[in-house]
């Protein structure tokens, strides 16, 4: 049997979050069902932001009920405080899953708040969530944005890291994704910090990244993680997306990309990459005049491509 490593697509919400264009709720919901269509899973389709701060997500809690009743998927939602997650919860959302920077000044520039005033307010939404009985609880991921590194800090000592993924342990989180947020990982920071929350956190905390694509090394980066155990993958359609305190960056690592890397690998992600290719035709249209990203789009499959699932059954 070929290992699975989940893709997660998280295009609609960080791909979109600081795009001007807003996308109408029927776009994003033809964008999701083509998504799963091609074999995508998990998508995280919003955040609970205050429309006046982000329009973007103005029909958050529409597209939400409408992803939920899409069969097979599951739906997550980007929380910024514990209001965001009552929500999320009164929804149904499947997983809620909430940010706080290492760095202290990209947490402070980004939230308003300090890293102690954010994990504090992810103890008030742990706290919340367990008063939710067992069966509809949603499951609760913690990210670790800048968790490589800072546009505004510059590098950001591992122990520290590995301190902060102890500590939302310790809350109660279901899941830690550390995060390139700005694009300073490499494969050698990514496999040894894998390895140390791993070691820290114990097995029975999911660990998830989330990479961007900043400096081109998003697919390496994706690599190391998979060497160092991890099996789930935050990514964007097109590689939208990108952190607006990394002036100049691009977006998210591609969510092709990855598929086909994870595929050439030999482990399966249930994902149809042709399929998977042609929703970005959705996306395109409904941006036009953005960047959008993509090695697999643009060169297509090598001949004699064979996905891993297909060669375990042959």
């Amino acid at each position: 049997m070929a290992e699975f490593i989940e893709v997660r697509e998280v295009g609609l919400r960080d791909g979109l979050q600081n795009i001007k264009t807003v996308v109408p709720t029927d776009v994003k919901l033809a964008w999701i069902k083509a998504e799963v269509a091609a074999g995508v899973r998990d998508i995280e389709v919003c955040s609970f932001v205050p429309p006046k701060l982000l329009p973007q997500f103005a029909d958050a809690e529409e597209v939400t009920r409408r992803a939920l009743a899409v069969p097979g998927l599951t739906v997550a939602a980007l929380m910024p405080n514990l209001k965001g997650a009552e929500r999320g919860a009164a929804l149904g959302v499947h997983r809620l899953d909430y940010v706080v920077s290492v760095s202290e000044s990209h947490n402070l520039n980004n939230v308003r708040r300090s890293t102690a005033e954010s994990l504090a307010d992810l103890k008030r939404i742990a706290e919340f969530l367990k008063g939710i009985e067992a069966g509809k609880r949603p499951r609760l991921l913690c990210g670790l944005a800048t968790s490589f590194g800072c546009t505004i800090e510059g590098s950001v000592p591992h122990d520290r890291v590995v301190s902060f993924a102890e500590q939302v342990a310790a809350i109660g989180v279901d899941e830690i994704a550390l995060a390139d947020t700005v694009g300073f990982g490499n494969p050698n920071a990514i496999r040894t910090l894998f390895r140390r929350v791993r070691d820290a956190t114990g097995p029975n905390i999911v660990l998830a990244s989330h990479f961007h694509d900043t400096r081109g090394l998003g697919v390496a980066n994706v690599a190391a993680a998979i060497e160092a155990g991890v099996r789930h993958f935050d990514a964007s359609l097109c590689g939208l997306g990108g952190c607006p305190y990394a002036p100049g960056a691009t977006g998210n690592v591609v969510t092709e990309d990855v598929v086909f890397l994870a595929e050439s690998l030999g482990f399966t992600t249930s994902i149809d990459l042709e399929k998977l290719v042609e929703v970005r035709k959705i996306v395109m249209q409904a941006l036009p005049g953005e960047a959008f990203y993509g090695q697999v789009a643009k060169a297509g499959l090598p001949k004699g491509f064979s996905y891993a699932d297909a060669r375990q059954a042959a």
